[in-house]
């Protein structure tokens, strides 16, 4: 059974973001403090006019009790949620469903993490305890091995792999150069991404996206409350959630050119919201970039490129700033970070900017300002591939 949805019940008013980056000075309070204060500036409510609060993080806190205590609620609702790297949209769309319930009338959704003073060097959570016979391999291992299958079953050389994830690297530093709350915002050139030292299979450095702390939030209300806090709302169109078998790495039948949790998740995202042809709909999209190939996966997955063909759009600048359908224009994973818990209200963020015409004008998207489209798409994913759950969620400035 597909997902009934929930389209144009919801709308979000308000949202904050915080500097992505090696804050060393700033605790988890102080972030959640500054994404929170943004988000209520923004949408003109004050902190008692929100009735609960959704409240995302993979390891900076174990319950509502980390958010509470450093917003100072007075006896609220804060539901802690955690779903690995999709945490940020688990709480988003947790949040929704509440407002789309009637149970609540004004919600927060926020996100935190803090992963550069941890001691890790990566993604920050325990051990579980299985049978001791899934294999230890670290994220950029995993991943890297999207790019070999990729190349062998579409007949692309080695040489032409690496210039694609390449250039999948560039654009997302060029980007995120052109925004301030980014963590590196400095372009980097091509021959230092080809060249740089090897992590992982065919990952350098430049391939694998940056470990940061950061904050995000959104404030939720019903539709026909909206245009009462803001005259430029985003109103909800899709959240769709999918959690596969995780039987990739022992099945025969998968080969790594695919995310099928992803795939799913699209389709059920545009039933909800009435995309027929998203490559010409959507203006724009956020994409889980935790590595470049995944990146070049997804362009299929989500229907931007035909199969096996994504690597010539990427070449082609298709999802370039100015291009046909840009992809991460605030620099993506790979340049503004991702601190677990914030990245999807981050990727929201940054729809909100874009579709309301606000974004600096260096990297406003042409795609809203000249051609007109009216959505945006936020895509996370958490896991590995072929064992992975993956969300979509598609907003639009205007009802409808």
């Amino acid at each position: 059974m597909a997902s009934k949805g929930i389209k144009d019940q919801v709308a979000i008013i308000g949202m904050g973001c915080t500097n992505f980056g090696e804050h060393w000075d700033k605790s988890v309070d102080d972030m959640l403090i500054d994404a929170a204060q943004e988000a209520y500036a923004s949408a003109g409510v004050k902190q008692t006019d929100i009735d609960a609060y959704w409240f995302g993080t993979l390891g900076s806190g174990v319950s509502g009790l980390t958010l509470s205590r450093a917003l100072k609620i007075d006896y609220k609702p804060v539901t802690r949620v955690e779903n690995m790297c999709a945490t940020g949209s688990e709480a988003f769309r947790n949040a929704c469903y509440a407002v789309a319930s009637g149970a609540y009338d004004v919600v927060m959704a926020i996100g935190v993490e803090k992963l550069k003073d941890n001691g890790m060097s990566g993604l920050v959570s325990g051990v579980i305890p299985d049978d001791g016979t899934k294999p230890e391999l670290t994220a950029p291992a995993m991943f890297s091995l999207l790019a070999p299958a990729y190349s062998a079953k579409y007949g692309v050389d080695e040489t032409e792999m690496k210039d694609v994830l390449t250039r999948i690297a560039w654009k997302n530093h060029y980007n995120g150069a052109r925004n301030p709350r980014a963590q590196f915002r400095k372009e980097v050139g091509k021959d230092a991404i080809c060249n740089a030292p090897l992590i992982a299979g065919q990952l350098g450095i430049f391939d694998c996206s940056g470990v940061s702390d950061g904050s995000a939030a959104a404030i939720i209300v019903r539709a026909e409350d909206a245009y009462k806090y803001t005259d430029k709302p985003l109103f909800v169109k899709a959240l769709a959630f999918t959690a596969g078998p995780a039987a990739g790495p022992i099945d025969p039948d998968y080969d790594y050119t695919t995310f099928h949790e992803v795939s799913a998740c699209a389709r059920d995202a545009y039933a909800q919201a009435g995309v027929t042809d998203p490559r010409a709909e959507i203006a724009m999209a956020e994409v889980h970039d935790c590595f470049t190939p995944t990146e070049l996966v997804l362009m299929e997955d989500l229907g931007f490129a035909e199969r096996g063909l994504g690597w010539k759009e990427v070449l082609a600048g298709t999802y370039d700033l100015d291009g046909d359908l840009p992809i991460n224009p605030d620099g993506g994973l790979k340049s503004f970070g991702h601190p677990i818990g914030a990245s999807g209200l981050r990727m929201l963020f940054e729809c909100w900017l874009q579709l309301r015409q606000e974004a600096p004008a260096e990297r406003q998207i042409k795609t809203v300002t000249e051609g007109g489209k009216k959505l945006g798409m936020t895509h996370n994913l958490g896991g590995a591939p072929g064992e992975c759950v993956s969300f979509v969620s598609i907003v639009g400035s205007e009802l409808g």
